[in-house]
């Protein structure tokens, strides 16, 4: 871990220095003094991508917004009554939806966002390492980093950049076309695929691996989950490719939660491997330490559940005030007396609106937060998982009638979803007889499955605190059935948002390549339109 730090300092270093060139972005992306294959150890570029990914280099810009101000709150996995928190009030803050994606699309650097983050990095990587010999792993392993990357993008936006996206610096295309979803989806399966055939174990180990540390069969197991995951997204929209693709990685999947894909935080006064999400929900952006918690939705559906997550992932009382960022060392964890907070909601008195007047409020510190394993600065920040693999395997078994047994694949899911938690640190340690005792309570029934499983899903990715994909897998299935919030002034006439808005900045730096793409959204470039695949 040595290695990935020292590369995350000096990517920072690299970043902040960028940040301050956005006039002279042709100069920069042509100067052959900055790094080019021959001076530059590809190595460093991984470990930006992988930190751009996980949040753990945009100072929390992306995180905040995109996964907890929006789809946290969408989702119904966390709420706040925030006034800017706009996600669960379905109101358009086009700053906000359009922090994931960045400046621009091109090589411009901006310091944010995912294109100038982490596109840019994994562009140059794939193009650095290609046809070299020494760097026949990293070469497949940023093959598969960037499908990753590029699969959130699209998820959140539909239509992106993606084949001309990153190349100001090696072809000057600065003002990449939006490719189609759906091309982008055939493209990043046939990419991943490949790249997990051509990685060889006895080639070069990637220093710069902040996730397995170059360890070649996890990284076979994670191309081959990641093609389970980018295949199911197509279920309803083309499951004859879905099932094609499903078929290839039936087998070589994730194995148990050691195989799962986590960046490790440090906190140790740096801001490279920061856990982004703990940092905003400890308050390091505001007050979302106290007036943001878990949905009145995911905490009633624990307890209606006898669920033992509830006892180790959420508490009350964990500060004392809104003014308090000190945890209180004597929090309940009681699961009887946890309690979310409904979603919809503000700090105002207005009846129907403000949540002092909602019948669940007694005081904010009797809603629940997340646990202090959770949150902690130096914990993991979760990417894909053995439990969301098997989950995944489920819907193919049920949707499709392959991959084995539907029920198998549940039950290991379900326990895998409760027994992970003990990798954020041994306070959330749940047994496996403890696990192995709510699948048995709760078994398996085919006629309800689609729904078990994506609720399970969603319950999983709740716990991780992986909202994009709580979001994604909502739209793709309609599992689990949330019942929208309705608050006045909403941008969606009351119904949960489907997709980000394109950046209005693009219109001014890609006009034309904007316009067309904006021209071609169904029902317009709005919350309530969908992409290619939600056809739920």
């Amino acid at each position: 871990m040595k290695n990935i730090y020292k590369y995350g300092t000096m990517l920072v270093i690299c970043l902040v220095v960028a940040t301050g060139c956005r006039k002279h972005y042709e100069e920069i992306n042509t100067d052959p003094s900055s790094y080019n294959p021959t001076n530059f150890n590809p190595n460093f570029l991984l470990t930006g991508a992988q930190l751009g990914y996980t949040g753990s280099s945009d100072l929390s810009y992306d995180t905040w917004r995109a996964n907890l101000i929006y789809c946290g709150t969408m989702m119904q996995g966390i709420s706040s009554v925030i006034n800017y928190w706009a996600g669960d009030k379905y109101i358009l803050n086009s700053g906000y939806t359009a922090a994931y994606w960045g400046f621009a699309a091109s090589n411009i650097n901006s310091g944010i966002g995912a294109y100038p983050e982490q596109v840019r990095l994994v562009v140059d990587l794939v193009a650095f390492t290609k046809d070299k010999p020494q760097y026949k792993n990293l070469h497949q392993i940023s093959r598969i980093m960037k499908a990753l990357i590029f699969q959130r993008i699209t998820d959140l936006y539909g239509d992106v950049p993606y084949s001309q996206a990153g190349l100001g610096f090696l072809e000057k295309i600065y003002f990449p076309v939006y490719d189609k979803q759906q091309d982008i989806y055939i493209d990043m399966l046939k990419e991943v695929t490949a790249a997990s055939d051509l990685l060889d174990a006895k080639g070069d180990i990637s220093t710069g691996d902040a996730i397995f540390n170059g360890d070649i069969a996890k990284w076979k197991r994670f191309a081959n989950s990641l093609v389970l995951r980018l295949a199911m997204r197509l279920s309803k929209v083309d499951p004859a490719t879905a099932q094609s693709y499903v078929q290839k990685v039936i087998g070589k999947t994730m194995l148990s939660n050691d195989d799962n894909a986590f960046i490790q935080g440090d906190n140790n006064g740096g801001r490279t491997t920061l856990n982004r999400n703990s940092q905003i929900l400890q308050g390091g952006g505001g007050k979302e330490n106290f007036y943001t918690r878990w949905s009145s939705t995911f905490i009633n559906f624990l307890k209606t559940n006898n669920d033992p997550r509830l006892g180790v992932i959420a508490v009350t009382n964990l500060y004392v005030n809104d003014e308090s960022k000190t945890q209180n060392p004597g929090a309940n964890a009681d699961p009887a007396v946890q309690k979310g907070m409904p979603n919809g909601k503000d700090q105002s008195l207005i009846a129907g609106q403000g949540v002092r007047l909602d019948p669940s409020f007694t005081t904010y510190t009797d809603y629940s937060s997340p646990s202090p394993a959770l949150i902690k600065g130096n914990g993991p920040t979760f990417i894909l998982t053995y439990a969301e693999t098997e989950l995944l395997l489920a819907d193919a078994a049920q949707r499709f009638g392959i991959a084995g047994s539907a029920s198998q694949h549940y039950r290991a899911g379900v326990i895998a979803a409760m027994t992970y938690l003990s990798q954020y640190d041994a306070a959330a340690t749940i047994s496996v007889a403890a696990a192995t005792a709510y699948a048995d309570a709760h078994p398996y029934n085919s006629a309800d499955g689609l729904n078990m499983i994506n609720t399970q899903l969603w319950a999983h990715n709740n716990t991780k605190l992986d909202f994009y994909e709580s979001w994604a897998n909502w739209r793709r299935t309609g599992f689990p059935v949330l019942v929208p919030v309705v608050y006045p002034g909403n941008s969606t006439n009351g119904t949960i948002p489907r997709r980000f808005p394109y950046p209005v900045t693009e219109a001014g730096t890609n006009t034309e390549n904007y316009n067309k793409a904006v021209a071609s959204v169904p029902g317009g470039d709005l919350l309530t339109s969908r992409v290619w695949w939600d056809k739920n």
